[in-house]
């Protein structure tokens, strides 16, 4: 009779999901009529708020699907399952020899963009840091696994030199890594980094500064948790992926199912890390549309300096961020008349959100990643000297829909997990179901802001240096 009922809720939650995919595919064709930066067709077929609506009712029909599972053991069976496998040995050699590449590579890009040709989509110095660095390892870290432990150079240097002179202060938190992040997204945007490979590399040579300056101070193992922005990048992307490191070696695992742990997100300046992702996705799409374009002309417009508009569009949005997520937790907090204190809520809902931020992430790079590895594998035969015109890939129109189904299936995911960590969170089941309202607006609101700016096409952001 168990066996029956197992097969049962199999059943259920297999039908759910299935139904889930549908309504997202159905979001995926609607948005692909009218993605014309995507396509390449200046035609919109479909209204606008008929889109937009399409998307966002994906999420909101996935969120009312998700919340017919409330058998808890169905819901656990998603967190807790696990493969464990115990590579000691493959590990300690995977680590040295992943350790080797990143230090060749750290001082390869270094050399290259110093003494080597300054030409932006050209040069190694670009191309790896971009390509290599922003696109395909981040995409690696939320699809597969995290391979930045590993490859890290700046923690095997400052690992061999005298370390560990001062006790890292509990109000810093991962605040020193909030305002990296935030400067490296405005640097992007004010700076030629892409286009000229000595800023870059110079850039390149501070960071490097800054980060083992930093470990040696505090020790490797303390900043590099806390503190580098490079390390939480990885390590929060990769909470979405089914491969997890452990003590004993790795464990496959559902896809997202770590995010509903405690242990993921454990302060508040860590929410604001994860709150700075999906900003940094959303501010980088914004600038480039027309609205965001003609946004910075109009405070160009009225006397402020272009550096300044840009930096005050960062801050400002992360800090609407940071406050509709507040109201957000707020609003938590009272449907589901909890004692769980706001901060203790914020932290374990903030965890989903990285999912959302794995999907911007994909939406935005996957094009960028597939059209440029060619040219990074010729800038890397020949770091000194590359190809004057490397071989790059144009993408077919129907590739726009692979993006906008990433953003889909990362809110899908983002509102599972959700419902997970209520289920966890408040013994019952109504309780549980009517704490998710407020952030499933949330996660709605965010899908049907990123659709809006994937469907914009893109100009180039005035008043950037060649």
């Amino acid at each position: 009779m168990s066996s029956r009922s197992a097969f049962v809720r199999r059943a259920s939650i297999g039908f759910v999901f299935a139904l889930m995919t549908l309504v997202a595919g159905t979001g995926i064709v609607t948005a692909s009529n009218v993605a014309s930066g995507l396509t390449g067709d200046n035609t919109v077929t479909v209204p606008t708020w008929l889109y937009l609506a399409t998307g966002g009712g994906a999420i909101g029909a996935s969120a009312l699907l998700t919340m017919l599972v409330t058998d808890r053991d169905v819901i656990g069976t998603y967190h807790d399952r696990t493969l464990e496998a115990t590579t000691d040995r493959l590990r300690t050699a995977g680590t040295l020899l992943f350790g080797a590449i990143g230090l060749l590579g750290l001082a390869t890009i270094l050399v290259a963009g110093l003494v080597g040709p300054s030409i932006g989509l050209v040069s190694v110095t670009v191309l790896a840091t971009f390509v290599g660095g922003r696109a395909l390892l981040t995409i690696c870290a939320y699809t597969v696994g995290n391979p930045w432990p590993a490859l890290n150079p700046w923690r095997r240097i400052a690992a061999v030199l005298p370390n560990d002179f001062e006790a890292y202060p509990p109000a810093f938190g991962s605040w020193p890594a909030v305002v990296a992040l935030l400067t490296f997204v405005w640097l992007e945007v004010v700076a030629p980094l892409t286009s000229s490979a000595t800023v870059l590399a110079l850039m390149l040579v501070m960071y490097s500064l800054f980060t083992v300056s930093s470990a040696v101070v505090f020790s490797p193992e303390t900043w590099f948790r806390r503190g580098d922005p490079l390390s939480l990048w990885f390590r929060l992307y990769a909470a979405v992926a089914p491969i997890q490191r452990t003590d004993d070696g790795f464990e496959l695992r559902y896809p997202g199912s770590k995010l509903g742990e405690a242990d993921v997100v454990t302060d508040t300046s860590l929410v604001a890390f994860v709150l700075a992702l999906v900003w940094e996705l959303t501010y980088s799409g914004f600038i480039v549309t027309p609205v965001g374009v003609g946004t910075v002309e109009a405070l160009v417009g009225l006397g402020i300096p272009p550096v300044l508009v840009y930096l005050l569009l960062l801050v400002g949005g992360f800090a609407l961020f940071w406050k509709v997520y507040w109201v957000a937790i707020d609003r938590t907090r009272q449907r589901a008349e909890t004692y769980l204190s706001r901060e203790y809520l914020a932290l374990r809902f903030a965890a989903p959100l990285l999912a959302i931020a794995a999907g911007y992430h994909f939406a935005h790079y996957i094009g960028f990643a597939v059209s440029l590895w060619p040219a990074l594998v010729d800038a890397l035969a020949s770091p000194l000297n590359p190809p004057p015109n490397p071989t790059r890939y144009t993408l077919p129109g129907w590739f726009g829909y692979i993006e906008i189904a990433g953003i889909l299936l990362g809110h899908i995911l983002a509102v599972w997990v959700s419902h997970t960590v209520s289920f966890d969170l408040f013994p019952g089941k109504l309780q549980a179901i009517r704490s998710q309202f407020p952030l499933i607006v949330v996660m709605v609101f965010f899908t049907m802001v990123s659709l809006y700016l994937v469907s914009q096409g893109t100009m180039s952001p005035p008043y950037v240096p060649n």
